[in-house]
């Protein structure tokens, strides 16, 4: 009743599991990532034991092969059971029981596993598995979406489409750069819910992303933010010229009302992706 995709990033060691399904919120049961372990999906008559035990495991120094073994051994109705692991090494383990309604399979090599039941054919495994290989050197969470999306438009859950979810981890990506917790976005009930995904993800790189560069205003650009700043009440009033420690509060005022404090530049420099959101939203 769901296909799956967990995966590595081997550059930067973030780890994530993307997952959809013809079932209400599957990001409640499927996917579990710690950031510097692993990252387990269980589904198929899902265990949610798999997540939090698995990762404890891995945490304990088994590889997910191990891991696997384990739960094939202690678990009465693994027969019915899928998952797929991913280890903080890049090692990884694919399961489908016997007895999980057809199609059902995976596939599992260094950094990724893939896995799917009730699908419309072994098609979707191979177009996840190569959306995954396309979208090499993209952005972990980018990359887990594109296999997902892959999937999706192969056929996915033969009984139709209802959830999707994209959790991701990495070192001192989340918010703040205070927890390793990254993305974590759900789709619980929808028509679509791959392509809600991805509008949720373009709206997370957003308001959450880091500037990847930063520019001073122009004397206009300096002008229009000084007037906005005034206009939303973040200042009664901002003298001209170069930027200075008035405007600085009054624009740190704004980006926290906009929710755009990750993307916040102190001292004057400016991101690109901040100002073209900000003169979206506000008008030239």
């Amino acid at each position: 009743m769901t296909f799956s995709i967990v995966g590595r990033d081997a550059a930067t060691g973030d780890l994530g599991v993307a997952v959809a399904s013809k079932f209400l919120a599957v990001g409640a049961l499927v996917p579990f990532v710690r950031a510097g372990v692993g990252a387990v999906a269980t589904q198929s008559y899902v265990n949610p034991n798999f997540g939090p035990d698995g990762l404890r495991l891995l945490s304990e120094g088994l590889s997910p092969q191990e891991v696997g073994a384990r739960f094939k051994a202690e678990d009465p109705g693994i027969a019915h059971r899928q998952f797929g692991i991913v280890g903080a090494d890049g090692r990884s383990v694919t399961f489908t029981g016997p007895d999980c309604h057809a199609w059902a399979g995976g596939v599992a090599g260094a950094d990724v596993a893939i896995q799917g039941n009730i699908l419309t054919g072994p098609e979707v495994v191979e177009a996840m598995h190569a959306g995954w290989t396309a979208a090499e050197g993209q952005p972990l969470p980018r990359r887990l979406l594109a296999a997902l999306r892959a999937g999706d438009s192969a056929g996915g859950d033969k009984r139709g489409r209802q959830s999707a979810a994209l959790l991701c981890a990495g070192p001192g990506r989340g918010y703040g750069g205070l927890t390793d917790d990254w993305v974590n976005l759900r789709a619980d009930d929808h028509t679509d819910p791959c392509a809600e995904l991805e509008r949720l993800l373009d709206m997370f790189d957003l308001l959450f992303g880091r500037p990847t560069e930063t520019r001073e205003l122009t004397e206009g650009e300096l002008n229009w933010l000084r007037a906005l700043l005034i206009r939303q009440g973040h200042a009664v009033s901002l003298p001209a010229g170069l930027w200075d420690a008035d405007t600085e509060a009054a624009a740190w005022a704004l980006y926290g009302t906009e929710n755009l404090e990750e993307r916040w530049v102190a001292g004057g420099g400016f991101d690109p992706v901040a100002l073209a959101y900000l003169r979206k939203q506000y008008g030239e």
